[in-house]
């Protein structure tokens, strides 16, 4: 028979969040295997500052940015006045 949950799951993995990020901090440095140190900083990284964002840019084939027209439409609404 499988074990209860408790409520709040994540209030109790909280409580763990300095010992967590020490550990990270020490296998960021201290790992011998290098995928297992630049994993702990990438996570440390990410915890602390949030991850990256990704852009693109587009071109069309004249090697111009290729322009978006984004239109909301809500069921209901007038649109827009110019």
């Amino acid at each position: 028979m499988p074990k209860k949950v408790p409520a709040d799951v994540g209030s109790l993995a909280r409580a763990y969040t300095k010992s967590a990020i020490s550990t990270l901090g020490t296998l960021s440095v201290n790992a011998e295997n290098e995928g297992v140190r630049q994993s702990a900083a990438v996570a440390l990284l990410s915890f602390g500052w949030g991850k990256p964002k990704q852009t693109q840019v587009l071109t069309g084939p004249d090697g111009d940015a290729v322009a978006f027209i984004v239109r909301h439409i809500t069921e209901g609404s007038k649109p827009p006045k110019k």
